[in-house]
């Protein structure tokens, strides 16, 4: 089967920022995304892009902007959406707040959005779906030639571990501490069709593939594809959807940052000639497991031959590397603060440090409400008493 993809005009970028609805007395999660989605009929309706909209479940709105060209607009359009979504929210007694799971809901206390899509993938997953109530984002960063796409994806699949251990939230699991930094890796990537990308060879081949899956069965529409990494052919992206639940929009910008800088290193050296690395699957699905468990800490495999090293030093390493690209795409600041979660904690640590310090899981969730709203990184001193 012939896949069009649509050309991107360099590396732009779009977002996808999946927000919790969040009860502002019992810190529960809340059920209301249709009528808060209702009170935005101008975000929510109508238009090429519907900035508000609905996810799997109805504790969730999703926040997407329109093309962006820099990391810094892309910012500001989720900023302007998020303040809208806000003063909706908050007329309802709901706050807001991104984690990879909320600490303290029951999956099982989930209401499925009404939208028929989401009601046929209940049907054909059953409990795998049910319990998917998770929160991520994703990252689309614009590629200007269908040749390149498969060997950028390759190329970034080598990253996800960097990717979900900068942004890994999602410690806790209905009240209980998993033990992982990511169990939101561990729920979503249970789906059939969800994980690493299958490295191929080329387009061709990610077609013959999908016609594959298609005369099969497995799929009803290439958007079933959930990988981590995968291409979107109507947009003219590869989409990265490895982050989990980003707390503070600096954050959210570390992440799109990281992104646009990877593709558009990789889009230089394929100007240059250079082939691109392509990493052995094994060593793609272990180290995302690697960074699922011990998210910052993990030991990550670098080569085929089964060598290691220390993800923070890698991390590290990365930034520098990328350090004059983001120059060149104007994304220094938010690039830089990967040095900020590696020096004070990805969302995983903090939260988990609440806990050391005495605190509740509603104390968790009270700092995941201040950080999305100040859009800073919040201590247990400063929410102990939030609510007593």
């Amino acid at each position: 089967m012939a896949i069009d993809f649509n050309p991107s005009r360099g590396p732009t970028l779009g977002i996808e920022w999946e927000i919790q609805l969040v009860d502002a007395e019992t810190r529960h999660l809340r059920q209301d995304a249709r009528e808060v989605l209702a009170a935005l009929p101008s975000l929510s309706e109508g238009g090429d892009v519907h900035k508000v909209r609905h996810e799997l479940m109805e504790s969730t709105v999703e926040v997407v902007t329109d093309v962006c060209y820099t990391v810094g607009e892309a910012k500001d359009d989720l900023a302007a959406t998020v303040a809208a979504l806000r003063s909706a929210a908050a007329d309802r007694g709901i706050t807001l707040a991104c984690t990879g799971t909320h600490p303290i809901s029951d999956w099982r206390d989930a209401v499925m959005a009404p939208v028929q899509r989401y009601a046929d993938l209940i049907e054909q997953m059953q409990w795998l779906a049910r319990r998917i109530q998770t929160f991520g984002v994703h990252v689309h960063v614009g590629v200007s030639d269908v040749d390149r796409v498969i060997p950028i994806v390759n190329a970034l699949s080598a990253y996800l571990p960097h990717f979900l251990a900068l942004t890994a939230s999602s410690p806790f699991w209905s009240g209980h501490d998993t033990g992982l930094a990511s169990s939101r890796a561990v729920v979503f990537g249970q789906l059939p069709t969800a994980g690493p990308p299958h490295l191929l060879d080329d387009w061709a081949a990610f077609e013959d593939y999908m016609a594959t899956l298609l005369r099969a069965g497995t799929i009803r529409s290439i958007k079933e594809v959930w990988w981590d990494i995968r291409p979107h052919p109507n947009f003219g992206t590869v989409e990265i959807r490895m982050f989990d639940g980003i707390p503070t929009l600096r954050e959210v910008g570390m992440a799109a940052a990281l992104c646009q800088c990877l593709v558009t290193l990789f889009d230089q050296q394929l100007d240059r000639g250079y082939t691109l690395p392509r990493p052995a699957a094994w060593v793609v699905r272990d180290n995302k497991w690697r960074a699922t468990r011990h998210g910052l800490d993990a030991i990550v495999i670098t080569d085929d031959t089964g060598n290691t090293t220390p993800l923070r030093d890698d991390l590290y390493e990365l930034v520098r590397e990328l350090e004059p690209v983001a120059d060149r795409l104007g994304c220094t600041e938010e690039l830089k603060v990967a040095s900020d979660v590696l020096e004070f904690g990805a969302s995983y640590e903090r939260q988990r440090a609440i806990r050391a310090e005495g605190g509740t899981l509603e104390n968790v969730v009270d700092a995941a409400i201040v950080e999305f709203a100040e859009d800073r990184f919040v201590t247990f001193g400063e929410v102990a008493h939030v609510g007593n």
